[in-house]
């Protein structure tokens, strides 16, 4: 695989020529045995393998360390299950109201609305059906989630997620979201979707253009690495800014790929420089096959701490810990309450100085 076909600017032909088996993944990377002996495994079962040229050409082909490797080249270690593994980590489809609808909150749902994405993320949370569960849903198959919808005023966001949703057409996506739009209590519409980092050739006028009309849309991507912020994706990023989206990011954290304060760092500063605000650090979901990607939660709390006072809060994201079983996020952080006294509360500034805040009389 060449640099001028990773870079090939269709984005269809991106999606046409994404790389499925062993060996073409063989034919692109010096794998080692682990990586050779997960994607043997991967093709007879668990998370199918996709990667698009464009963003395997990110990749280091001779080191399996390789932060864009470790994210979507399988290993043998996706067998191992460990204590906590689960297949269903956020307790989806116990949360399932309506056919493809999640509901975990009073006030939003979420839309599943394809199963396919650019790349399958190694630790993807809806590994159970990914790329194996017939493709782009029919807007008449989304029919009774919009019903539900409808008579369930009380939700007001609704997030169109998979599956990535702008891996669809552009005719097929429109007439999904404007499913949703039509519905006079839903207010905000989110498109989660990893194609600005993975297929950013997809962020064309056309799309834009299409889309819009149905404002407000918020964007919520998912950049975990400083070498994902290509010119592409920058060029992306900020396309979608001028027309009006509204670009948040989701960063998982994920050993050996962005578990270190320089390398958040400067990820962080590069999303924010293209009008990109760092949303979320989340704590990666316990799915079953990724323990050898996940991190102790006390990694996210020494980062967090480490880049408080450090970076602007524009891009500093929250700490988030998804809790197993769908109850719910659950923000997290270090603390710097020292201590409490009547009226009295110590705080601990990242500098280390402790001070008094002292509340007002009543």
């Amino acid at each position: 695989m060449t640099r001028n076909l990773s870079f090939h600017d269709d984005w269809t032909w991106q999606l046409r020529h994404a790389l499925t088996s062993a060996d073409e993944l063989a034919e692109a990377l010096e794998l080692d045995r682990d990586e050779l002996e997960g994607a043997r495994r991967a093709e007879r079962a668990g998370l199918p393998i996709s990667v698009t040229p464009y963003y395997l050409g990110l990749a280091d082909p001779r080191d399996p360390s390789c932060p864009i490797r470790r994210q979507v080249v399988p290993r043998e270690l996706e067998a191992q299950h460990v204590p906590g593994d689960l297949v269903d980590p956020l307790g989806e489809e116990d949360h399932q109201v309506a056919p493809e609808l999640i509901q975990r909150y009073p006030d939003r749902a979420l839309l599943l609305v394809t199963d396919r994405c650019a790349v399958y993320c190694r630790f993807c949370t809806r590994s159970r059906i990914v790329g194996s569960d017939g493709g782009a849903r029919s807007v008449e198959r989304l029919g009774p989630a919009a019903r539900y919808l409808a008579e369930h005023p009380e939700i007001k966001d609704v997030i169109l997620s998979g599956g990535d949703p702008l891996t669809l057409s552009t005719e097929r996506l429109v007439r999904v979201v404007r499913l949703v739009r039509e519905i006079p209590s839903v207010e905000t519409i989110r498109l989660a979707t990893r194609v600005p980092v993975a297929l950013p050739q997809r962020i064309t006028d056309e799309l834009l253009d299409a889309l819009r009309p149905f404002h407000p849309l918020w964007l919520m991507t998912h950049f975990n690495h400083p070498r994902e912020l290509t010119p592409l994706a920058r060029a992306a990023c900020n396309r979608l800014a001028d027309a009006g989206f509204p670009v948040l990011n989701h960063t998982v954290l994920l050993r050996g790929v962005n578990d270190r304060v320089d390398v958040l760092s400067e990820l962080f500063r590069g999303l924010v420089r293209e009008r990109v605000r760092p949303y979320y650090l989340l704590q990666a979901d316990p799915v079953a096959g990724s323990s050898h990607l996940r991190t102790p939660i006390s990694t996210g709390l020494e980062i967090i701490e480490q880049l408080q006072g450090r970076l602007s809060g524009i891009a500093l994201p929250k700490l988030i810990v998804d809790t197993p079983g769908g109850q719910g996020k659950v923000p997290i952080g270090p603390d710097y309450v020292v201590r409490r006294a009547p009226g009295v509360t110590t705080l601990r500034t990242h500098r280390g100085v402790e001070v008094d805040y002292l509340d007002p009389p009543e």
